[in-house]
């Protein structure tokens, strides 16, 4: 067996001494009482009776080593704003928004909303939050007045921090005028409100209501603000999950769970180190950013950067495609973790890009958010010269369910593979329709957990228990297991590959197709940068295929027969890999494909519009022209 199986047995099998000995990565106030109470499945508890607190964890107890390290490095390409704080600054900055939040009535227990731009107050509030025993929930900055609203009602905060504005790629997001007209579509009502004024854009204030943090942070410039010790089980913050339909689903997370996982998280998979830096381009309204740009590298004594801005773009606002290059180099970056969409917006780019800067301090590059196709691992591979390790995760689980932990045992990445999974999580391929596992390589699965789920994942949903028992773990005939709502295979060396969403599965005539499985094949045509494959309703077979391309080299696709020949390159491709009955109905080029701000695929919102439907909320689009373009080519 080798090391990483014997790491992952003892973590299922062994349970309570393997998580007794990770808690020693971080400091408790009170030691656990209890490893792993799993007496009330599915509901798993961690470290119940030690008592813990997450801002100390990530900033209190490296003063005495650390003082003067770098801790938070603000950068920004949108306002060309490039700062440093050191633990002692960060320490100072976090007891100023504790105690503008205890002066706002804010005290253990209590919910503050974060509906923040990337900036360092939003960590300064989370810190904070956590610090005196508050429950954050961060909302997706540019996130419209309806969407908000809706978690405003969920999540009851008594106050709300915000600020005048974000900016992206040069335009300004005024924030303020979409807070204001989410309170007001809100039955709940915010007693106060907390705004950073950037200079941005102008606001309006509500006297009586709205509070200026500038000034109430020159009040308690001196503060001191003790951490509030809580219960490991204690919640630290809720967070929704992005596209949820109808009542918005609030992932609730406890607080030494998390604090283990993601402190053992850095040395076993990240191979970070204290006084090292990680740069995670992610956002805060995001898990991800949540994890590895606040808690984690925090956790781990690492300096951590916050970034504002395209890939891009420089900090004198001019297009600079080798920006984050020059900040690895800048800031000797040694773990790096990023997206494969931005990965593919950097492949359009020029490639010198790429070599302009030294970027040796870099063990890896992580990449998750969506599945990475082989040839955008190879490029960028290729490119840097250094490992790209794929991940995967969702909001719910907190940190990655799989991926290569090389800290553990150094292993071979396959592409088009997250990898295998992480200890704790003692993962399963189940077939959707009888329960069974699939132990045969090859076979295709639901991707399950079975409980109890290990540190950091998610607790339940908020004020909502029946709700996440009948969602994550009643899905499966015959099985109480929490589902992933994805399927995956797995090869003979237990190397997972996701393929996509179990409600993202095409049945043609009879015949069911993951989309991903058909961009994956897409994507290896030579001319494609950029893929989006959905199913759309037919008269005949129930549901074509429909692929929506971004070439690499778009030169002569003006032209109406060479975009006929790139289509037909295209199915020939995906008949060779799938067969003809995966082949797409069409393959349209686009300039551009839909997207989240954080670079997810709007595929539903693509199939609404291929099938004449309404697309729902699409206030986190980044282009709207992109979806019109493909409503022009659909109407034609």
């Amino acid at each position: 067996m080798s090391v990483y199986a014997e790491f992952h047995r003892r973590s299922i099998e062994d349970r309570d001494a393997f998580w007794a000995q990770q808690a020693e990565w971080i400091t408790w106030q009170t030691p656990p009482q209890t490893i792993c109470d799993h007496s009330q499945p599915p509901f798993t508890r961690w470290f119940a009776g030690g008592t813990t607190n997450l801002c100390h964890n990530a900033v209190d107890r490296h003063l005495a080593a650390r003082a003067d390290q770098d801790a938070l490095i603000f950068v920004s390409t949108e306002v060309g704003i490039e700062k440093t704080y050191t633990y002692r600054a960060l320490h100072d900055e976090v007891q100023r928004m504790a105690a503008t939040l205890q002066s706002l009535g804010i005290t253990t227990g209590d919910r503050v909303q974060i509906y923040m731009p990337m900036v360092p107050e939003a960590v300064f509030a989370m810190l904070a939050c956590t610090r005196i025993g508050a429950i954050h929930s961060v909302v997706f900055g540019g996130f419209a007045s309806g969407s908000l609203a809706s978690r405003i009602e969920d999540a009851e905060p008594k106050l709300i921090v915000s600020a005048d504005a974000g900016s992206r790629g040069g335009k300004v997001i005024p924030y303020k005028p979409l807070l204001d007209e989410a309170i007001r579509l809100s039955r709940h009502k915010p007693a106060a409100v907390l705004l950073v004024d950037r200079g941005l854009a102008p606001m309006e204030r509500v006297a009586g209501r709205d509070h200026d943090y500038a000034t109430l942070r020159q009040q308690h410039r001196d503060a001191q603000v003790p951490c509030v010790w809580v219960d490991a089980t204690h919640t630290s913050y809720t967070l929704y999950t992005s596209g949820t339909t109808g009542k918005p689903k609030g992932v609730q997370r406890d607080t030494g769970g998390y604090a283990v996982a993601l402190a053992a998280s850095l040395p076993h998979i990240f191979m970070g180190k204290p006084g090292e830096t990680f740069f995670c381009t992610s956002d805060i309204g995001w898990v991800v950013g949540h994890s590895y740009i606040v808690y984690g590298p925090l956790i781990g004594g690492m300096a951590t950067i916050l970034y504002e801005g395209l890939p891009t773009r420089g900090l004198d606002g001019e297009a600079n495609p080798a920006i984050w290059w020059s900040l690895v180099e800048k800031y000797k970056v040694s773990v790096m973790f990023s997206a494969p969409t931005a990965v593919r917006v950097l492949k359009k780019q020029d490639p010198a890009a790429l070599k302009q800067h030294d970027v040796s301090s870099l063990k890896a590059l992580f990449l998750a958010g969506e599945p990475l196709d082989e040839p955008t691992g190879r490029w960028i591979a290729d490119a840097l010269g250094v490992p790209i390790i794929d991940n995967y995760w969702q909001t719910e689980t907190g940190w990655p369910l799989m991926t290569i932990a090389n800290g553990v045992e150094k292993r071979a990445s396959k592409f088009g593979s997250p990898g295998v999974p992480m200890y704790g999580f003692d993962v399963r391929l189940l077939d959707e329709a009888t329960g069974e596992e699939l132990t045969e390589p090859g076979r295709k699965g639901v991707v399950v957990v079975q409980g109890p789920t290990p540190p950091g994942f998610m607790q339940t949903v908020w004020r909502d228990d029946a709700r996440f028992v009948k969602t994550y773990w009643q899905s499966i005939p015959g099985r109480e297991v929490y589902s992933t709502f994805d399927w995956g295979v797995r090869d003979a060396d237990g190397y997972y590959f996701i393929l996509g969403r179990t409600d993202d599965v095409i049945n043609v005539a009879g015949h069911r197709l993951g989309t991903r499985e058909i961009e994956e094949a897409v994507s290896s045509h030579p001319n494609v940068a950029e893929v989006a494959v959905v199913g759309v309703a037919d008269a005949l077979k129930g549901q074509v295929a429909m692929a929506f391309i971004v070439a690499r080299d778009a030169a002569g696709l003006d032209d109406a027969a060479a975009r006929l020949q790139l289509e037909g390159e295209v199915m020939r491709v995906v008949d060779g890999q799938l067969g003809a009955l995966a082949r797409p109905a069409r393959v349209l080029v686009v300039n551009t494909l839909p997207k989240t701000r954080s670079g997810k695929l709007l595929r539903r919102a693509i199939q609404a519009v291929c099938e004449q439907r309404d697309t729902g909320d699409l206030t986190t689009m980044e282009d709207p022209a992109a979806l019109e373009q493909i409503r022009a080519l659909m109407a034609r």
